[in-house]
């Protein structure tokens, strides 16, 4: 049987526990996240399927590229794949500059001097 005292250590604790669970979470999940990085700088022609759910990868990590493949998670990056479903089949040009303003698709972005002088992997 426990005594008061054993429940009072028990409970102060918890709140070590708390932090150091906060802590955890912080170093899997940062709250800034890490900026896209240049995985090619052309883009990769894929056939997408009527109906279909695709994910494409943000962080410009993945080995799968254009699509995720978790590095986001592993490499802490803080970023989350994009979500699609294709509406039509169709073959379409998906960008891995990590670059476009019309994402998951290519806009010609890669053609910037900006992309063309940075190095693949690093960010822009």
């Amino acid at each position: 049987m426990r005594g008061v005292g054993a429940i009072l250590r028990r409970g102060a604790g918890d709140l070590n526990t708390r932090r150091d669970v906060s802590s955890w979470l912080a170093r899997w999940f940062p709250r800034t996240p890490v900026r896209s990085v240049v995985a090619l700088k052309t883009p990769i022609k894929v056939e997408l399927v009527a109906g279909k759910t695709y994910r494409w990868c943000v962080c410009g990590r993945s080995k799968k590229q254009p699509f995720c493949d978790g590095s986001h998670f592993f490499q802490r990056t803080g970023l989350s794949p994009l979500k699609f479903k294709a509406q039509e089949t169709r073959t379409v040009a998906l960008c891995t500059c990590k670059a476009t303003q019309r994402p998951p698709y290519c806009d010609g972005t890669h053609r910037s001097e900006r992309v063309q002088k940075a190095e693949v992997g690093s960010p822009l």
